[in-house]
C-alpha cells in the first residue's frame, strides 16, 4: 500500500518542537492554553520589538518587523483567496485542560514551526521566557522553560543548555512516510479530532464533520503552506484527491473566548470536536490526510485548533 504519496506536494520545511514549563507557585490556568501561549508570546514580541506604538497598519518598519515574521507570517506567493495577513507558519497545541496547578506542576505544549518561520526559533524562545518572567494567564502565573525537545525526544534546551545541533529541521513529506508505516496492514477506520475544528463550507460553518469539507480544509492547508514556501502547485490546488465517507460517532462544540493584546478587543472562537468512523475510504487520501495531522486544518490553527489523527 502506498497511497501515491509521490503525487502530493509534501516538501514543506517543518520543524516540531516540545515544550515543558515548570509553574512556580499555585495558581489557576485557563482550559484552553494554547490561546494563552500564543497570546502572551506575542505580546513578549511586541513588547521587545515594537517601535511605533503597535500601529502596525501605519507602521513605515512593517515589512521589517520582526513581529510580523514571526506571528503573522508573510507569504512568498499569496494565494488568491487570503484577503488578509495569516498566521500560517506555526501551531501551537497544548492537550492539558486542567485549570488548578501547585507550585512545581509541569505543562506541555507543542509548537510546530513551518517554512520560512524555522529561522526564528530563537525569538520564540525569548518570548516565551519573558512570559515566563511576566506570567501566564489572567492570574499571572510565573514559570520556567525546563525542556525543549525536538521530534526524536532528544533536548534542544535543557536548563541553561542549548544544542542546536538537535534542531531538526524535517519536511511534510518525511512525516507522513513515517506515517504510513502505520497503515501497512490495513485502511484508517476512525478520524479523531482532538481540538475544535472550524471549517465554512459551501457558505455554511460545518456543524458535522462532513467528509468533503473535511477533505477540502487539508487540500487547502497543503496549498497554503506549499504557498508559504513559495512552491508552484496550482494543479494540485484544482484536483479532486478522493473521498470516503464519515459516520459521526461523538460530536461536542467548543466556544473559546480570547483577547487581543495586538487589536485590544475580545473574540470567541468556535469549532467542533470528537470522532467519526471512515467508511468507503480512498486510498489515495491517505498521504493528504496524514499530512492533515501534522498541519492541523481549518482556520484558528495557530491556536491548536483543527487538530486531526487517523486511526485503525
Amino acid at each position: 500500500m502506498n497511497g501515491s504519496i509521490d503525487t502530493y506536494p509534501l516538501n514543506v520545511r517543518f520543524v516540531k518542537l516540545y515544550f515543558t514549563l515548570a509553574l512556580e507557585a499555585d495558581c489557576q490556568l485557563p482550559m484552553h492554553k494554547a490561546s494563552a501561549i500564543r497570546g502572551g508570546i506575542g505580546e513578549m514580541l511586541l513588547r521587545a520589538n515594537c517601535i511605533r506604538n503597535r500601529d502596525c497598519e501605519n507602521c513605515d518598519f512593517y515589512d521589517e518587523c520582526i513581529v510580523q515574521r514571526t506571528m503573522y507570517s508573510k507569504f512568498e506567493k499569496k494565494p488568491e483567496f487570503v484577503t488578509n495577513g495569516e498566521s500560517v507558519g506555526y501551531v501551537i497545541n497544548c492537550r492539558n485542560s486542567e485549570t488548578e496547578f501547585k507550585e512545581g506542576d509541569e505543562i506541555s505544549f507543542t509548537l510546530t514551526l513551518f517554512g520560512r518561520t524555522i529561522v526564528y526559533f530563537n525569538q520564540y524562545i525569548q518570548a516565551l521566557y519573558a512570559l515566563g518572567r511576566s506570567g501566564l494567564g489572567g492570574s499571572r502565573a510565573r514559570f520556567t522553560i525546563k525542556s525543549v525537545r525536538n521530534s526524536f525526544r532528544k533536548d534542544i534546551i535543557d536548563g541553561a543548555n542549548i544544542y542546536m545541533g538537535e534542531y531538526r529541521i524535517s519536511t511534510i513529506g518525511d512525516y507522513v512516510k513515517s506515517r504510513m508505516r502505520d497503515f501497512e496492514d490495513g485502511l484508517p477506520r476512525e478520524i479523531v479530532f482532538s481540538t475544535p475544528l472550524s471549517v465554512k463550507h459551501r457558505g455554511e460553518v460545518i456543524t458535522t464533520f462532513d467528509p468533503e469539507a473535511v477533505i477540502k480544509a487539508t487540500q487547502r492547508r497543503l496549498y497554503i503552506l506549499n504557498c508559504f514556501e513559495n512552491n508552484d502547485v496550482e494543479d494540485f490546488y484544482r484536483s479532486e484527491p478522493g473521498s470516503m465517507e464519515l459516520r459521526t460517532g461523538r460530536i461536542a462544540t467548543a466556544s473559546i473566548p480570547r483577547f487581543s493584546f495586538r487589536k485590544q478587543s475580545k473574540m470567541v472562537f468556535k469549532g467542533i470536536y470528537g470522532s467519526a468512523e471512515i467508511e468507503n475510504f480512498d486510498e489515495e487520501l491517505l498521504p493528504l490526510l496524514l499530512a492533515g495531522e501534522l498541519m492541523h486544518i481549518g482556520k484558528n490553527t495557530s491556536f491548536g485548533f483543527g487538530e486531526i489523527r487517523l486511526k485503525k
